[in-house]
C-alpha cells in the first residue's frame, strides 16, 4: 500500500491541465487525490510562460494548499508533469531558499535543452535533487536524448529512475496511457 497521500500534475508550456496525459495519469491513480493545476498565464488566457520565479512559486503555492486541504504534510504528496511542468517542480524541491519537500517527482518529457541547442542545458539546480524521481521520456525526444538526460541527470544526488518508451518524440503522442501506467506503478511503489 503507497504511503502517498496525494498527486499534483502540472502541464508543459504549451498545453492546460486538461491535457490528455494528465487527465490519464489522474483516472490510473484512483482512488489517490489528484489534482491537475495551471500556471498562472494560463489562467489569464495568455500564450506564453510567465518567468521562472513565478512559475516555481506556482508550484509551492498550490501544493502546499492541496496538501493542508487533504490534512497531510508535503512529504506524503508526490508531484510532477509534462516538460516544463516537471522542470517548475523540480526547481521548487530544489530551491535554496524555501524549498518544497514532497515524497516524489514525476518528470514527463524532461526539457533538458531547447531543440537543436544542446549547449543550452537546464540543470543548474540538479546537484541540489534529493528527492525520489523517476523520468519517463520518449527514445527520439527532441530536447534530449537518452544518453544527454542520464549523464546530466547523474549528477542529482537523489534516486533518479528511468523510463524510456521507444521510438518516442518529447509530446509522447498516443502514449498516455504507457505513461500513466508507468507514473502509477512508480507512485504506488513509494
Amino acid at each position: 500500500m503507497s504511503t502517498v497521500k496525494g498527486v499534483v500534475l502540472f502541464p508543459g508550456a504549451g498545453s492546460s491541465s486538461t491535457h490528455s496525459s494528465l487527465l490519464a495519469m489522474e483516472n490510473a491513480l484512483s482512488p489517490i487525490p489528484v489534482v491537475r493545476v495551471d500556471f498562472p498565464y494560463r489562467k489569464a488566457g495568455k500564450s506564453f510562460p510567465d518567468k521562472a520565479p513565478i512559475l516555481v512559486q506556482c508550484v509551492k503555492d498550490e501544493v502546499r494548499a492541496f496538501a493542508e486541504s487533504l490534512g497531510v504534510a508535503t512529504t506524503e504528496i508526490v508531484i510532477g508533469g509534462r516538460s516544463m511542468g516537471g522542470r517548475m517542480c523540480s526547481m521548487a524541491i530544489t530551491d535554496e531558499n524555501d524549498p518544497l519537500h514532497v515524497a516524489g517527482l514525476v518528470l514527463v518529457s524532461y526539457p533538458l535543452h531547447p531543440p537543436k541547442k544542446p549547449d543550452k542545458l537546464r540543470i543548474e539546480h540538479l546537484p541540489r535533487l534529493t528527492t525520489q524521481t523517476v523520468c519517463i521520456s520518449g527514445t527520439r525526444d527532441e530536447f534530449g536524448t537518452p544518453d544527454e538526460l542520464t549523464s546530466s541527470f547523474s549528477v542529482a544526488p537523489g534516486d533518479v529512475q528511468w523510463r524510456w518508451i521507444e521510438n518516442a518524440r518529447h509530446e509522447l503522442a498516443r502514449r498516455d496511457d504507457l505513461v500513466a501506467e508507468v507514473a502509477t506503478e512508480w507512485i504506488t511503489a513509494l
